[in-house]
């Protein structure tokens, strides 16, 4: 059977094929401590669960608007209003399923045929794939760890070119767990501006910071910059809510409308029950929120000590959302206690998974061959076990 050309662009997402092999070796009674899924191990809070629930008793099972019903979007245009000192009219916000389908929904709706889009590295494994779909060049600019993982300005003003459409950025950051400082988030906004192209923020994992780091959305600039800007939002990850798959999209009325028409003919809406759990999610108490943040921290801190005390290892301090993105460059090359040479980044995660049972995913998925990625939206017990077994078994490669 022939399948579809657009699918020899793409590859199955590396992070769910770390997860799933790990889920499979626990269904055989195998001990592995994963740290393959970007996803909070808390459960949802009760009273978003709570209206859920109330939203299936009352009946709320029905077709809802394709922009998501108009309770939830008026409160999103007050919850990011109140998040970033803007006003946002309901019309400039639409409701997906899941931030995922917000930022896919929004490439589609703005990326023709060779069009580029601009996406700093190491970066979440699905943007690259998700331009190709559209039919556009995904165009890389790498970062440094020695840098925390900013990007240089000037790197990225050189990557422009007359088919660039966006600027992708992700802050705090997925893989790395970077936080882009101001200085740098305005000079984006400047070359967009200049360039008339758009700057696009995947801010998920904004409300997850530590330390003395800030977030900082460059739509609040001016307007002529929040008239270039597309923010991506959602309840997944502060709110412990990834099943439920409910994102957000604040933007001009136009760019809302063209993705309200895409998908109108595809999911058509998220789900109406998530919506009203996503309504109570924004609206309720914030104390859950600010607990498993510091939960969080803690875990932050446990993860790159440990790492950092295993020789060979080199760790930048994740300043934001729930990732450690380690350096292990200086285990490629060597040799497993067996004779195996490990050769890149993808066997040196085989290594980890079957002699140590701990799950990392391998950088070159997010673009940054030889570092690995490592979530600690797991227990401070895995946490504290996992970091343990990678120092028995690192050493042990010679």
């Amino acid at each position: 059977m022939k399948l579809a050309r657009r699918l020899s662009v793409i590859e199955p997402s590396p992070t769910l094929a770390v997860s799933a092999k790990a889920k499979a070796l626990k269904a055989k009674g195998i001990d592995v401590i994963s740290f393959g899924a970007g996803e909070p191990d808390f459960d949802t809070p009760a009273h978003i669960k709570e209206a859920a629930k109330k939203a299936l008793d009352a009946g709320d099972t029905k077709y809802t608007l394709v922009e998501g019903t108009i309770p939830l979007r008026k409160a999103v245009a007050a919850w990011l209003g109140k998040a970033h000192g803007l006003t946002f009219d309901m019309s400039e916000i639409i409701v997906s399923s899941g931030a995922k389908q917000s930022l896919y929904n929004a490439i589609h709706a703005l990326v023709d045929e060779g069009d580029e889009v601009i996406i700093p590295t190491p970066a979440w494994v699905s943007y690259n794939d998700i331009v190709k779909l559209a039919g556009g060049r995904p165009v890389n600019v790498p970062t440094s760890a020695d840098e925390n993982f900013n990007v240089r300005l000037e790197d990225v003003a050189r990557a422009i070119t007359p088919r660039t459409k966006i600027i992708l950025v992700c802050s705090p950051s997925n893989p790395t767990g970077a936080v882009y400082d101001e200085a740098t988030l305005r000079g984006l906004a400047k070359l967009a501006v200049d360039k008339d192209i758009w700057l696009m923020t995947d801010d998920i994992y904004r409300t997850l910071l530590y330390g003395d780091a800030k977030f900082f959305q460059p739509a609040t600039i001016s307007p002529e910059v929040r008239a270039h800007t597309i923010i991506i939002d959602g309840v997944s990850k502060a709110y412990s809510m990834t099943g439920w798959r409910v994102g957000f999209t604040a933007a001009p009325k136009e760019v809302v409308e063209a993705m309200a028409t895409l998908q109108g003919q595809s999911t058509t809406h998220a789900a109406s029950m998530a919506q009203a759990a996503a309504l109570a999610a924004i609206e309720g108490p914030t104390t859950d929120l600010e607990m498993m943040r510091l939960e969080f921290d803690k875990r932050r801190k446990a993860m790159v000590k440990g790492l950092r005390e295993i020789p060979g290892v080199k760790c930048v301090e994740p300043k934001g959302a729930f990732y450690a993105f380690p350096d292990l460059n200086a285990f490629i090359g060597k040799k497993t206690p067996e004779g195996k040479k490990i050769e890149n980044d993808g066997q040196l995660c085989e290594y980890l998974i079957e002699g140590a049972r701990v799950a990392v995913v391998p950088g070159s998925a997010f673009g940054a061959p030889g570092f690995v990625r490592l979530s600690y939206a797991t227990s401070m017990k895995n946490v504290e076990e996992g970091v343990k077994r990678m120092a028995e078994a690192l050493p042990k490669l010679t």
